[in-house]
Order: C-alpha cells, then structure tokens, then sequence
C-alpha cells in the first residue's frame, strides 16, 4: 500500500484565512523535470514576445507543484494580464500552444491554462471569465486557495498573495460541489481520475483545507479506510499508465460504489 507519513502545519495567511499545508516545501522552478522547465520556458518567452507590457504574471500551479507528485499528466498554469486581448493576440497565443505541442511531445499539447484579467483575478466570485474562450473557471477559488497558500510556482510577476483574496470556506464548499457533479458524469469514463479525485474530496470536506494534492489525498484516505486500497492503488497505475487488465476491472466494477461511500464521508462531514 502506498502508507506514507504525512506531516502537517496549520499557516496564517493574509486576508484572515488560516489554510492547513504541509510542512513538505513545494518544488521550485529547478526542481521540474527538464522538459517542464524548457516547456514553461518556452511558454513565458512566447506570451512577452506576444503581448509584451500587458502581461502581468504567469504562474504554475496543481499536481507537479507537489513535491510528493510522482506523475506529471499536464501543466497548469495561470496568465494574469493587465487589460484584454486583440483578436490578434488570441490568434498567436493559440499558434504558440500548437507550437508547444508540436515541439515537446506529449507535455507540450497538455498545458492547461487560464489567462485572467488583472480586474477580474482580484475578484472572489467562484467564476471568472477566461480571455478569448466562452468558458468559466469555476475553479477559481480553489485555484486561488492553492497558489496564495504558496503552492505555485512564479514565472513571472509578483507574489501571489499581493493579487488574489484569499476564498471563504463557503466558497471553497460551492467549487468543491461543481467538482463533485462532474465527478458523478464522468465515472464510466475517467474512473482513475474520478477515484483520485474523491479521495482529496473526502480529504477536504473531513479537514476542511483543499490545499492537498491527489497523492497526499490518497493516502490518507488508505490509512483510515485501507478496505479502499486496492481500487485506490489500481487508480495510480491506470493514471500513471501502468496499468494492467485487472486494474482497469477493478475499476470498472467498483468506482461507483466508490463513488457512493465519498458521498456518505462528504456528508457526514458536513454535519460535524
């Protein structure tokens, strides 16, 4: 099983929120494979060819922050800029990820990024509207969450904590349930995602703090309900594509009672 001690610190930050972290640091820029780095790299030296003085910061955030991450499936990241796009800057922005993709096979077509207006990012609504996409990152708020509790990596601009407010608990709650609607869609579809995520969902609701990544989530979840270890366990390798036949029926057979027993946890929860 995969039984790591964890240990952790409660941090006062700005804004009067207290976010429970661990006392693990999370990885500087140096610390990322080298085709993270380059890729990144890459990405910043595109974005200040293409929008120069309007852009205002670049941050990675999510899983490979996380020191104990063992597997990097994507890049997260956030572009903040001072006032809004041309339809030409959109355009090149979108040839810079083609090109990305096209020259750092598979990382490169995985950046997942949000690029924000400065206005807008300093805002705590749950939503915020992404530039030159007609999409929302419902997400936001546990974003912000994650990079002012210093789980991000700065690329370019000032400290996080000097941008973002920090989210209330009822905020976190309402992203939290977005996270878990879409969990519910997707059980047949991603189950190793689907598993993974529940465990930082029964994590978060239990302890209250969303600063956790799905590994750390996991294994708490296996040292106080260890009859889950073997779907859990079988959840990593699909996820980290090493899997074998037998990891993919587990899954299949037993992620929606899964699914079921983190609904019961989360709303136990939250009558404490």
């Amino acid at each position: 099983m995969l039984l790591l001690s964890r240990i952790f610190a409660f941090s006062k930050l700005p804004y009067g929120i207290t976010v429970r972290i661990h006392k693990d640091n999370p990885r500087r820029f140096e610390d990322l494979p080298q085709q993270v780095q380059t890729i990144c790299t890459s990405l910043l030296d595109g974005l200040r060819a293409t929008i120069g003085e309007n852009l205002y910061g670049v941050y990675l955030h999510g899983a490979m922050v996380f020191a104990e991450t063992r597997y990097i499936n994507d890049i997260d990241f956030c572009v903040i800029v001072k006032k809004s796009l041309t339809a030409h800057e959109n355009e090149e922005i979108k040839h810079l990820h083609n090109k990305l993709a096209d020259e750092f096979p598979p990382l490169g077509a995985e950046l997942d990024g949000h690029y924000i207006l400065l206005e807008d990012s300093r805002q705590a609504s749950a939503a915020i509207n992404l530039i030159g996409l007609d999409i929302l990152d419902e997400w936001w708020p546990l974003h912000r969450a994650h990079m002012i509790a210093g789980y991000c990596i700065i690329l370019y601009g000032p400290d996080t904590r000097q941008i973002f407010p920090a989210p209330t608990w009822l905020e976190l709650v309402a992203v939290l349930e977005v996270e878990r609607r879409y969990i519910q869609k997707h059980l047949s579809e991603h189950p190793s995602y689907c598993v993974l995520n529940l465990c930082r969902l029964i994590y978060s609701y239990s302890m209250e703090d969303v600063v956790i990544s799905k590994q750390a989530a996991a294994e708490w979840v296996l040292n106080r309900f260890p009859t889950w270890g073997r779907l859990v366990e079988a959840a990593f390798r699909v996820y980290a594509r090493e899997d074998e036949e037998e990891d993919r029926c587990l899954l299949e057979s037993e992620t929606e009672r899964f699914y079921e027993f983190a609904c019961g946890r989360i709303e136990e929860s939250k009558i404490k």
